[in-house]
């Protein structure tokens, strides 16, 4: 990280100095209107703002919390340890990400000096927004995105090995930055950068911690749909399953207990969403597009189409270019 970036980061708070100087717990206010354990996205959000970002607390045992929005934690330097649930203990170290959706229970031990961890604080509806920042057709990242969002996702956290992934590392140091600086029009590029940080994340399932009994089950949902972004034309559940070493059962499972869709529908899916895309975005003739998606019954395609969007994708087109039109 860059040195003056994270000297500045590094100077004590008036949280801290207060600890410093005997204060033997956090300052509850901060975070909470209440003695609640459920810290408050309006305590620590400006109005009107979906992403800030604070430094973590150092130097106290800081308790047991849930949130009613998501935290990105992003370890500067040394490291931090965490514990999610009750259960499970995660050392955080440097260039690392910790990902919380509001499932999660956490809890973190003291850190000391040169520990320096960063907390994006993201409310769920930054991912209504986010979304729109890639085409439709990519449904990993509306997964990924999904699953933050929610209440009940694929797990309450989630832990990126990704010290060593340059564009991640690059676009978590312009988000902090950006937000330091608040230069104009800093609203948009905040979103932006951390749209495409996301898509970085979502495609980059193989860094997620895999040591806790549950780790595997993100990992397979989304190196299974990675799968199916990349191989929508003719991929099947068979040969992925090769692939993850895994019986098509178990993967079966899981892609209907995360996603609520079978393998087979999310195929489908992703075909049917890259069509749309196509029909959008070029003037390629639709036989070329149906064709070009993994289709070969033209009547079939028609019909699939007009179930999932509600208009043949000529009146899709159509629909489309009338937008375009407009601005």
């Amino acid at each position: 990280m860059n040195q003056t970036l994270l000297t500045h980061l590094s100077e004590i708070t008036e949280e801290e100095q207060a600890i410093l100087s005997g204060s033997t717990q956090i300052q509850r206010e901060l975070y909470t209107t209440d003695d609640s354990a459920v810290f408050d996205s309006h305590r620590l959000l400006a109005q009107n703002k979906l992403i800030t970002f604070r430094t973590h607390t150092r130097f106290i045992h800081f308790p047991k919390h849930r949130h009613n929005y998501v935290e990105m934690i992003y370890m500067c330097s040394g490291s931090t340890t965490h514990i999610i649930n009750d259960c499970e203990r995660i050392v955080l170290r440097e260039g690392e990400i910790l990902l919380l959706n509001q499932n999660a229970a956490h809890e973190i031990l003291p850190a000391g000096m040169n520990d320096v961890a960063v907390n994006f604080l993201i409310l769920p509806e930054f991912f209504t927004q986010a979304i729109h920042m890639v085409d439709e057709s990519d449904v990993l990242f509306r997964f990924f995105t999904q699953t933050l969002a929610a209440e009940n996702g694929i797990s309450g956290h989630l832990h990126f090995h990704v010290r060593d992934i340059l564009p991640v590392q690059n676009l978590i140091e312009n988000l902090i930055w950006n937000l330091l600086h608040k230069n104009q029009p800093f609203h948009t590029i905040n979103q932006i950068s951390m749209g495409l940080l996301f898509l970085h994340l979502a495609d980059h399932a193989d860094t997620i911690e895999r040591e806790s009994p549950d780790g595997l089950t993100p990992v397979l949902v989304f190196s299974a749909l990675k799968y199916i972004k990349a191989n929508y034309k003719d991929g099947t559940l068979e040969a992925f399953c090769e692939t993850v070493h895994q019986k098509a059962y178990t993967i079966s499972r899981l892609i209907k207990q995360h996603t609520s869709h079978t393998f087979k529908e999310l195929l489908m899916e992703q075909k049917l969403s890259q069509a749309a895309y196509l029909l959008a975005k070029t003037d390629l003739p639709t036989e070329s597009i149906f064709h070009s998606v993994g289709y070969e019954n033209s009547s079939f395609f028609y019909r699939k189409f007009k179930e999932a969007y509600g208009m043949s994708p000529r009146e899709y087109r159509a629909a489309k270019q009338s937008e375009r039109s407009e601005f």
